[in-house]
């Protein structure tokens, strides 16, 4: 077994040029030089230091050592195995791999040519680069961005019911992008593509303003009560600090109130409890109502509902679809029993039978929402069927 760390005295030379790649360093403490040889002349390539890696390009081609390593001053080196490298590669982000990958290419080829070789830009066959797999999301990255300068994201509205009353209480907005050539893109694919770049953020921005606008055209045409519109809320928007005041400036400005917008945050984000308290204090103390999204399927429990006060609880459609079951039957009306103690609305997703809501109903769950509801409708044809 490796040690955990190793010390390495000044001048000790770590690896050769030349060296069969057999891992990797971490440099927790001192400085090393990388050098070549050159028309028997020394190149000093680089200086590294804390925190940076050492040996990795050779471990992740499988070439030999292109650089002498030497301690400049007295090292504590952390062995890196070269499979853990190799693993953590093959499950990076695509583009990220690609990345790592073209530099490396890059980097071989400079020092072939300044061995007075030729240039060799390719990695071997071997390396899991996933050219076409990059190459889609790169594409689908800058399209989205040219979707969002166009106006092709489209807000859509799915419907929300009072169970015992049978009307529709409110819609929570799903964003929607069909392009031009692929046609629809699946929401999962390109909010994910969002979230993993700065392009949330303009994304949840058009969202929100293209609800205002759609609670303000209900209001004009006399909806009455004015239904509430749910927005889904990313990691990052709960990280901006100015958001509810920009929802608050959305609404100010159509004079809407604010309990018709309300806001939904995915379990998954759950984790971070401190952030998402400060943004229910704030919603609240401006009558703002917050949903927890998707209840069942991650990290939240019973702490999460006494921790933080949300005033609606999404119950995942899994639990939906296990009332068939007894014990299915029995987890959804321990979960109603649970909202109702907490204070907290129940909505059931994923309701795509009779069957379903009539169970629901008896358990005495508050609103359902699902395909027997109805389908994610543009404003028009929801005003069509007002």
């Amino acid at each position: 077994m490796q040690p955990y760390s190793v010390r390495v005295v000044a001048g000790e030379v770590i690896f050769a040029e030349g060296d069969s790649p057999s891992g990797a360093y971490l440099i927790e403490s001192g400085r090393v030089e990388l050098s070549s040889e050159r028309f028997g002349r020394p190149l000093v390539l680089g200086e590294l230091g804390p925190g940076m890696l050492l040996g990795e390009l050779a471990v992740i081609d499988g070439s030999p050592r292109s650089a002498t390593a030497r301690a400049l001053t007295d090292c504590n080196l952390t062995p890196i195995e070269a499979r853990h490298l190799v693993e953590r590669l093959a499950a990076a982000d695509p583009v990220v791999r690609a990345l790592l990958t073209s530099q490396l290419a890059r980097y071989r080829s400079m020092l072939a040519l300044l061995g007075g070789g030729a240039a060799s830009p390719t990695l071997p066959e071997s390396m899991p680069i996933g050219d076409a797999v990059v190459l889609d999301k790169i594409r689908l990255e800058s399209e989205l961005r040219a979707a969002l300068d166009r106006g092709e994201l489209e807000v859509r509205l799915q419907p929300v019911e009072h169970i015992v009353s049978g009307s529709v209480a409110g819609y929570e907005a799903l964003v929607r992008w069909r392009h031009p050539l692929r046609g629809e893109v699946s929401p999962t694919e390109f909010i994910r593509l969002a979230e993993e770049t700065s392009l949330i953020v303009p994304v949840g921005d058009h969202v929100l303003a293209r609800v205002c606008e759609m609670l303000a055209e209900l209001d004009r045409r006399g909806r009455q009560p004015l239904p509430f519109i749910a927005l889904n809320v990313s990691a990052r928007q709960i990280e901006d600090p100015a958001l509810v005041d920009r929802i608050l400036a959305h609404l100010s400005a159509r004079n809407l109130p604010p309990d018709r917008l309300k806001l939904e945050i995915t379990e998954s984000l759950v984790p971070n409890q401190r952030r998402i308290a400060a943004l229910m204090r704030r919603c609240h103390a401006v009558g703002m109502h917050v949903a927890l999204d998707d209840f069942g399927t991650g990290y939240a429990n019973l702490d999460v509902l006494l921790a933080l006060r949300f005033d609606q609880v999404k119950l995942d459609a899994s639990f939906v679809r296990a009332l068939e079951t007894p014990r299915g039957e029995a987890m959804v009306g321990a979960i109603v029993a649970t909202a109702r103690a907490m204070g907290c609305d129940l909505v059931a997703e994923g309701v795509e039978t009779s069957e379903q809501r009539q169970t629901l109903h008896r358990l005495g769950c508050g609103y359902a929402q699902g395909w027997l509801i109805g389908k994610p409708l543009a404003l028009e044809t929801v005003l069509a069927g007002a």
